[in-house]
Order: structure tokens, then sequence, then C-alpha cells
């Protein structure tokens, strides 16, 4: 596929477009490119829904000219995207702090949403300022980009895609370009608090997808509880797998996901949960 772009007052928006049928925008993880779900868009594409993966500001192919890196700017990105494809309601999936993204948008232009799964979530939190120094010295030059990418392969703590070797590559020479790992810093640092305060003015259904070994929350299961109850929806534990079972366990993520999306029950860990 080619890459497509949106230009947008700022800068521009990378994405592919794949497929046919209802529309359905992923976007990745930050650190992450949008062919994180190079294994996932088959799968849908072949059930008849139109894959549209975009970068995030900064990373993969978009441009680095941003001022504003958290999730009300990213999701500003999602909302605009949706609103040029021009292709009725879409499901957004969105990988931790893009799903904040995805709940800011869904919240913001309700008409263009109409489902929303969100994976490995970061809706909440502030960025305090022992995190922001700790993020500052880890991720600092020289040593940044190989930190992160250690760091990167630790959220797969059951098995690693085959490919993982040569793609974890592309990611590090990706984040050596001008401008992205800065893109990248930023987003660290920025606070989830524009989601979190959004979550109640969410109207789409929603699925939360959460691997059980999910290294970047102290208990996976209770923060996909919490986050399937601000939002009256269902949520779904994928058994060992880490931050990104949609990568790591494509063909284990891939049937929850499309019979949510055909309006289907989803079985989940336990019963499913409903806010009162």
């Amino acid at each position: 596929m080619s890459t497509k772009f949106l230009e947008r007052q700022n800068g521009r928006i990378a994405y592919d477009d794949a497929g046919n049928g209802p529309l359905v925008l992923c976007a990745p993880s930050m650190g992450d490119v949008r062919a994180e779900y190079r294994f996932l868009t088959p799968h849908l594409v072949n059930a008849g829904y139109r894959m549209v993966t975009m970068d995030l500001r900064g990373l993969g192919e978009s441009s680095t000219e941003w001022s504003d890196f958290s999730v009300a700017g990213v999701g500003s990105d999602m909302v605009a995207l949706l609103r040029h494809l021009n292709a009725g309601p879409a499901v957004i999936v969105g990988t931790s702090m893009a799903a904040g993204a995805a709940v800011w948008a869904a919240a913001e232009a309700p008409e263009l949403v109409s489902r929303l799964v969100l994976i490995g979530p970061f809706v909440r939190g502030e960025s305090s300022t022992t995190n922001r120094l700790l993020y500052s010295l880890l991720f600092a030059k020289p040593w940044g980009a190989a930190a992160w990418l250690k760091y990167y392969g630790s959220l797969y703590p059951t098995q690693k895609p085959a490919d993982y070797t040569a793609y974890a590559a592309a990611l590090r020479s990706n984040l050596g370009e001008p401008g992205r790992f800065a893109a990248l810093q930023a987003m660290l640092v920025a606070s989830k608090a524009a989601s979190e305060a959004r979550l109640s003015q969410v109207k789409a259904p929603a699925l939360v997808l959460m691997g059980t070994k999910d290294p970047d929350f102290k208990a996976p299961e209770t923060e996909a509880r919490w986050v399937a109850a601000q939002l009256r929806a269902d949520y779904r534990m994928i058994e060992d797998a880490g931050h990104y079972p949609h990568a790591e366990m494509p063909d284990v993520v891939a049937p929850p996901l499309l019979a949510f999306l055909k309006g289907m029950p989803v079985a989940v860990s336990e019963e499913a949960v409903y806010a009162a």
C-alpha cells in the first residue's frame, strides 16, 4: 500500500487504507507505528471491513512539527481524518495512549464514532514531576532509542512476533529520524486528564481488551474493569498477553473483536461489567 496523508494546519498525518466496507480506524501506541496492526488488518479486511491505520503525530511517516502531543491533540487528528474520509460513523481502535485519544475523539464527535475498541488503555492520570524526571533520564540521548527498544521488547512477555527483530530495527531507525524521539518524549510526559474527563461523555458501545501480563499496569484486570465500568462497556482479558495482544496473539484477539463489531455478545473473563 502507498502511504496517504491528511494535511492539517500544523502538519500532516500518514495513513494506510485497505479493504472495503464499514470503516475501522486504528491508531498505534506511542513509540510504535501504524504497522502495529499488520497482523490484525487481514482478519478485518477478510471479514468485510475497511481498515485505515494511522501514524501518530511525530512518528512513523507523520510530520514532526507539532506543539501538542497530548491525547487531545491525537484525538483531534482522529476526528479530522474521519471527517476527511467521510465514510459514515466508524469504529476507532486505539492502543495505550491512543486509546485515550480515541475516548477524546468519541466524546468530541459522537456522530463520527460507532464503536470503540481500547487495547491496553491509558486513559487517566497526570504525569508527575517524578515521572517526568525519570523519563528524561531513562530516555535521554544518546542511549534513549536503545533504552526505549529494550523497554518495548518487555511489552511482549510471552511471545514476540516472528518478524520482531526486523520490526524493532525499523522502529529504532524511525526514532532516529530528526524530531521523532522528541515527539515520543513529549507523549510520555503528556497528561491523560483530557481523556479521563471525557469517559462519562462517550455514548458509543466500547470493548476493552487487556493482556493478563501487560507490564504497563500493576493490576491489568483491575484497570480493564475500571475503564469498562466508566464506559458502561465490556472487557476481555487475553491470557498471557502483554501490552500488544493484537500483535502478540492476533488469532486470539480477532474473534472477540469481530464479534463485538458485529454486535454480538463478547465472552469475558468475569461477568460483563456495566456501570450503574
